[in-house]
């Protein structure tokens, strides 16, 4: 299979291959989020979800994928520390704010600063038309985000906090996004970085997790906890590992952006399954969202 992926790297069939990995990351990504809303406290189900998708991917690193170059294991090494302190930096901001004022923030920021740092890194550009996309999408994130301040009933202060927290998140999310794009292009096979990546990442949220576990004076159940944690670690799985890939395959730019349509899967489940309340104005907040998605794949 890696011999086939690779094959296509930089092909028409790679470009729409990737096109789908990162719709198709957007949508689990929106999943993950909702499985994670105002069940557990987010600590608690970011390290469920680890311990359980670190434990999938250790046979498939001991027996399956080759094994890593002697340079891959700094690059993971630092791939280690951007994703703990973006997820350190997110469960702290969940926990200030309200989830559905804070996710939008911390996807509206990730694809701008991506397209930039990809840029640079990869020396990546972009059509008028795609910019314009990007500015549309990111203008639609940001307005959700204000509709749902707006709405919003929790102390106004911490909102604030969270706010600074969800900017700073997004900052991370998009170091990440730019440095995992250069492992995965760097090894030779893909699944090497990919199966070792979740591994690594797998060590300290269990650790924290338990900590603060122990330390709760009405600590939740852990088998419903697990459950959750079994869920997630799989969708966190296929959706981060589709991102990666589409990354390898074409732009890591336009994966990025195309990944942040996340916010407009995300309210249509909340609407869907969640029976909450869309009105014109989010409806007309998530057709941005839409258009400047097309606009990102088309205008090129």
């Amino acid at each position: 299979m890696s011999d086939w992926l690779i094959s296509l790297e930089g092909s028409p069939a790679g470009h729409n291959l990737a096109l789908g990995l990162a719709l198709m990351a957007a949508i689990l990504h929106a999943a993950f989020g909702a499985l994670q809303k105002g069940r557990h406290d987010p600590w608690l189900t970011r390290g469920a979800t680890d311990i359980v998708y670190g434990a999938i991917m250790l046979p498939v690193t001991l027996f399956v994928v080759p094994w890593p170059e002697p340079f891959l294991w700094w690059i993971l090494a630092g791939a280690w520390v951007i994703h703990t302190a973006y997820k350190l930096m997110q469960a702290t901001a969940y926990t200030m704010g309200d989830y559905t004022v804070v996710y939008p923030v911390v996807r509206g920021t990730g694809p701008l600063v991506t397209i930039i740092a990809a840029g640079y890194v990869f020396g990546e550009t972009y059509a008028g038309m795609q910019w314009l996309g990007v500015a549309t999408l990111t203008a639609g994130i940001f307005g959700l985000a204000a509709y749902n301040l707006n709405k919003a009933k929790a102390d106004r202060g911490r909102l604030q906090i969270a706010l600074v927290l969800a900017f700073l998140t997004g900052i991370l999310t998009a170091g990440y996004t730019t440095y995992d794009a250069y492992g995965i292009r760097a090894t030779a096979d893909p699944f090497t970085f990919l199966a070792w990546f979740f591994v690594i990442d797998g060590f300290a949220f269990p650790i924290i997790a338990t900590v603060l576990w122990r330390r709760m004076s009405n600590p939740p159940t852990l088998a419903p906890l697990m459950a959750r944690g079994v869920v997630g670690g799989i969708i966190a799985l296929l959706s981060f590992g589709s991102i990666m890939l589409a990354t390898r395959l074409d732009k890591v730019g336009e994966a990025a952006v195309l990944r942040e349509t996340s916010t407009l899967f995300a309210a249509l489940i909340g609407w869907l399954f969640l029976k909450e309340t869309v009105g014109p104005r989010r409806a007309a907040l998530m057709g941005l969202i839409a258009l400047g998605a097309v606009l990102v794949e088309f205008g090129g």
